[in-house]
């Protein structure tokens, strides 16, 4: 068994992850490429205009975070890197569900998202250090809820699971026992779309396979 293929013309020398999502940086790992990867997450502006649809709002996001990452590494002239910033959002109804603001706010998008169906998007940006080369990209997936009761809603939201999850649940960890059927790529739903990324990496000669 030889080594992962890797980079070729692009002298690529590192990923960038710009995310402190574990769940990002568990993906990326599984991909087992011969390359060092680097988290390097930083605070950006998610605010976005209100006539944005979903998969610009997650391109643009995915990009900006790349983008923050990308400047803190302006300093190091040694590695040239490939950065990858992802957003994901939960869109019900043209409405995009983000991260709870509290137990009552994610009970109330569970509530509005159970026994129906929801789309799910996630924006991938990735950005060459040495060369300024951005690609941007996006996956969505449908995704449908069983009905839940509001004690089955309550149990899941005190397991603290939905905390740090857009659309309060993880498909990931018990959210998986609320999902009924997803239509689509189901890394997309975790948070990045694994065959989306590798397609992105290899037009900038990294190969995952």
């Amino acid at each position: 068994m030889g080594a992962p293929l890797h980079t070729h013309s692009s002298n690529v020398s590192r990923l960038v992850l710009a995310s402190s999502s574990p769940r990002r940086r568990e993906l990326v790992a599984a991909l087992d490429l011969s390359l060092p990867v680097l988290i390097l997450s930083s605070d950006t502006d998610e605010s976005t205009p209100p006539d944005w649809q979903p998969a610009q709002i997650v391109e643009q996001l995915g990009l900006r975070k790349a983008r923050a990452s990308a400047d803190l590494l302006q300093d190091e002239q040694s590695a040239s890197s490939l950065v990858i910033g992802a957003d994901t959002i939960v869109v019900l109804d043209g409405v995009v569900l983000g991260k709870p603001k509290d137990r009552d706010d994610a009970i109330r998008m569970l509530t509005g998202l159970q026994g129906r169906e929801h789309e799910v998007y996630t924006g991938v940006a990735c950005v060459n250090t040495s060369t300024g080369r951005e690609l941007v990209r996006h996956r969505m997936t449908k995704v449908k809820m069983k009905p839940l009761d509001r004690a089955t809603i309550e149990r899941y939201v005190d397991s603290g699971e939905p905390n740090d999850k857009a659309g309060s649940y993880g498909i990931q960890g018990l959210g998986a026992t609320l999902v009924e059927r997803i239509d689509g790529c189901y890394f997309n739903v975790v948070g990045l779309p694994l065959s989306l990324l590798s397609d992105m990496l290899a037009e900038f000669d990294i190969l995952v396979i």
